[in-house]
């Protein structure tokens, strides 16, 4: 068991903000995208909305067909409006059918909203002058504000790192050590990067189940610059708190292991940050990774392949798990 395996020698981790109650939780912490496993429940859903930070953070898709479905709902709206208020107070019509006048109707409203204008079609008497006046005045808005969102999604800091499917143990030198890559998959130049790496195992203590956080020092935490693809080195030894867990007492523990990364990004002038996460599931024991770079025929530049992240072959390691 995990428990009676577990290294008293290893360095534990006190300032996670997560919680240590193992009972309190269920899952993993952090999904392999970077985001908290956690459901928020206890509070209405427009109590907790931050319309901001909700449309810039949205999937592009869904933002996208947020914006045209607005533009469709606002103009069915105001082409209502415009028949209530009665369909001869819009000169220029040429539709005969109801169909048609509404049709009329709807994109003379589209029109206004846009500031378009086309002039064939314009608004007599106060009421519908009035709608007009208020639509264009709504239209200015929405379309200052969706400015500014597209600005605030397209400017938004990331830090457009793509992590290995997998954590491996493999050798490394004369011993064995816990390893992961990741790679930048744009052309955003990071710098002064940082990675820190946190494991967390579920352990009996004192008769009560909890989360215990470990510190895993990294062979190298810090680079200057990643251009390029950079494989995190863990290495087990007597300090390591992997030091003596096997296959099942990691799988006994629920062991994962968290990742954080910050850098300097150039191209923002900004810090930004990337997360994940391996649970033991995520394990391959006995294998290292492929290259994923080498040089063109000239030798005078260097190929990364991005589509060989992933990939790992099996290897001996001595250690037992």
């Amino acid at each position: 068991m995990a428990l009676l395996k577990f290294n008293k020698r290893a360095k534990t981790e006190n300032e996670t903000g997560l919680s240590s109650s193992s009972v309190m939780n269920g899952g993993r912490f952090f999904n392999k995208n970077g985001t908290s496993n956690i459901q928020v429940e206890g509070m209405s859903f427009f109590e907790r909305l931050n319309i901001y930070h909700a449309l810039l953070s949205m999937k592009r898709r869904k933002f996208i067909l947020l914006i045209l479905i607005f533009f469709i709902l606002v103009n069915l709206f105001f082409a209502s409006l415009y028949l209530i208020i009665g369909i001869d107070h819009l000169q220029g019509l040429s539709g005969t059918s109801a169909t048609d006048k509404f049709g009329e109707a709807f994109f003379f409203s589209a029109q206004t909203f846009t500031t378009v204008g086309y002039g064939r079609i314009n608004p007599v008497g106060f009421w519908a002058s009035l709608t007009a006046a208020f639509e264009a005045l709504i239209g200015l808005m929405s379309f200052a504000l969706a400015t500014g969102l597209l600005y605030g999604r397209f400017s938004k800091p990331k830090a457009y790192i793509h992590y290995s499917k997998n954590a491996i143990f493999a050798p490394f030198k004369e011993g064995t050590a816990l390893m992961f890559r990741m790679v930048p998959y744009t052309k955003n130049h990071l710098v002064n990067v940082e990675v820190k790496v946190t494991l967390v195992l579920r352990i009996m203590e004192d008769g009560i189940m909890k989360n215990k956080f470990f510190n895993v020092p990294l062979d190298i935490s810090k680079s200057i610059t990643m251009t390029a693809n950079w494989t995190l080195v863990h290495v087990i030894n007597e300090d390591s708190p992997f030091y003596n867990l096997s296959k099942e007492d990691m799988s006994n523990a629920q062991a994962e292991v968290l990742i954080f990364v910050q850098g300097f990004d150039e191209s923002f002038s900004n810090t930004v940050i990337s997360r994940t996460s391996y649970s033991h599931d995520d394990f391959i024991y006995g294998a290292k990774f492929k290259p994923m770079f080498h040089p063109d025929a000239n030798n005078t530049t260097t190929i990364l392949h991005l589509d060989r992240l992933n990939d790992y072959e099996p290897a001996e390691i001595n250690i037992q798990f």
